[in-house]
């Protein structure tokens, strides 16, 4: 595993998708989920591209955890789905999980991930990218069955998939990094923590 300098690095996130790409690349972390109030954020960026809120997002949550966390390098990730023009949040019931499923069908999904880094309170970076997922046509009876076998997994996944499992079923083409498609902009961190003398270029 890679050392962080300084505190180490604290991912902001007990996404499992985030800890699992940060693991893969051999970076040593310890996670610490962020307390912040995200559908508020989201009111207050009404208007705002989808994009631009995502890392809006991701910056609240380096930055909350990096208040109580003197020196470390804290991370912090965000991702939102967008479809039709319409913003798409976790969904809150197994039933909202349908609904959103029906919406998509036949549509493109397009997944904004974002991520940033924060020291003692201060942002020092951040960065997002994009992916467009196309979503086939799903049936009713498919959504009943995918939800059978992925609920509650997918409530904490927005677009309510997890590529790296049976979610793949949802999706005709991906156009875009696997990455962001898991949740967070890899390679641009991984070029970000270099930035900040905290990986070896």
């Amino acid at each position: 595993m890679t050392r962080i300098a300084g505190s180490g690095l604290i991912l902001a996130s007990n996404s499992a998708s985030r800890k699992a790409m940060l693991e893969a690349a051999g970076i040593a972390f310890t996670a610490k989920g962020a307390d912040v109030d995200e559908r508020a954020l989201e009111s207050e960026m009404d208007g705002a591209e989808p994009g631009e809120i995502a890392q809006a997002l991701a910056a609240a949550k380096a930055a909350a955890v990096s208040n109580g966390q003197p020196d470390a390098l804290v991370l912090g990730s965000d991702s939102l789905v967008e479809v039709d023009g319409r913003r798409f949040d976790k969904p809150s019931s197994r039933e909202n999980a349908a609904e959103h499923l029906r919406f998509f069908s036949g549509k493109i999904m397009t997944l904004h991930s974002a991520a940033a880094l924060a020291r003692d309170g201060q942002i020092l970076w951040v960065g997002s990218d994009f992916a467009r997922l196309r979503v086939r046509d799903l049936s009713d009876d498919f959504i009943a069955a995918y939800l059978d076998a992925e609920w509650p997994a997918v409530s904490y996944c927005v677009g309510v998939f997890r590529i790296e499992g049976p979610g793949v079923q949802l999706f005709d083409s991906i156009m875009g990094d696997q990455f962001t498609v898991l949740g967070m902009p890899l390679l641009q961190v991984l070029d970000a923590l270099r930035g900040q003398g905290a990986l070896l270029s």
